[in-house]
């Protein structure tokens, strides 16, 4: 699957996109904001991505938020789910290991959706 990925595109809703990838994204793997803003065409922004991670529970489908971390595996996005440990259990529940807020195995761990999803 493949989506828009021009920026200048006539009523782009950048946060919808940024939802659909994140939907795509298998249990037990996790994605960055700067490889989803990459992948829409945003190669700088990543904190848009954060954005619309903030905004997802408004989203009409499900979207998996706590799959997608910084660039560096931690959970910075922790901070905006129900309760602090809510993103780490999540992930865990789908057996990603989370020490001191770090995805461990990171590298096997990433999915990036330039290569999975062309």
């Amino acid at each position: 699957m493949s989506l828009p990925r021009n920026p200048t595109e006539a009523h782009r809703n950048f946060f919808a996109e940024v939802h659909e990838v994140v939907r795509l994204v298998p249990a037990g793997r996790v994605t960055t904001y700067g490889a989803i803003a990459h992948y829409l065409g945003a190669r700088h922004g990543a904190r848009m991505v954060g954005w619309a991670m903030m905004a997802a529970h408004t989203a009409d489908a499900y979207v998996p938020a706590h799959r997608v971390i910084n660039r560096l595996g931690l959970l910075t996005g922790r901070h905006h789910f129900a309760t602090p440990t809510a993103m780490q259990q999540a992930l865990e529940a789908e057996g990603v290991q989370v020490v001191d807020d770090e995805v461990q195995d990171f590298k096997k761990r990433f999915w990036d959706p330039a290569t999975e999803l062309e």
